[in-house]
C-alpha cells in the first residue's frame, strides 16, 4: 500500500510543539495510531462517565479511613460486605484485595 502524507494544523505552545515533533519523529505510524486510539477511547469513556478507576484506587477508597474497630466489624459481617461490593460492581479479585487490606487494618495478619 503506498504511503500517504497527512498534514494537520494545531495551535501549540513552543514546548508542546517540540514534544509533538519528538513523538512524530521517534515513533512509527502504527505506534502513533495505537496511542491515539487509546487516548480517544479513554477520552470517550471519561466523557461518557464510564471510565472506571484502577483496582488500587477502589481498594484505597474502601479502606483508607477505616478504624481497627470498623475493620473488625466488616470482617465479622463479611458476607454482607461481599453483597454490597458486588452491588457496586466490584469483581471478586478486587473484593479479595479489599479483604486483605481490611485484615491488615484489623490487625489479624
Amino acid at each position: 500500500m503506498p504511503a500517504k502524507e497527512f498534514a494537520f494544523k494545531l495551535k501549540l505552545s513552543d514546548e508542546q510543539s517540540r514534544e509533538l515533533a519528538k513523538y512524530l519523529n521517534s515513533l512509527s505510524p502504527s505506534n502513533l495510531l495505537f496511542g491515539l486510539r487509546f487516548a480517544y477511547s479513554r477520552q470517550a469513556a471519561a466523557n461518557g462517565g464510564y471510565l472506571m478507576p484502577g483496582r488500587k484506587s477502589m481498594v484505597k477508597r474502601e479502606t483508607h479511613l477505616l478504624s481497627p474497630d470498623q475493620a473488625k466489624w466488616r470482617l465479622n459481617n463479611w458476607k454482607a460486605m461481599i453483597r454490597a461490593y458486588r452491588e457496586k460492581g466490584y469483581s471478586y479479585p478486587t473484593i479479595s484485595r479489599i479483604k486483605k487490606q481490611v485484615q491488615k487494618i484489623a490487625g489479624q495478619k
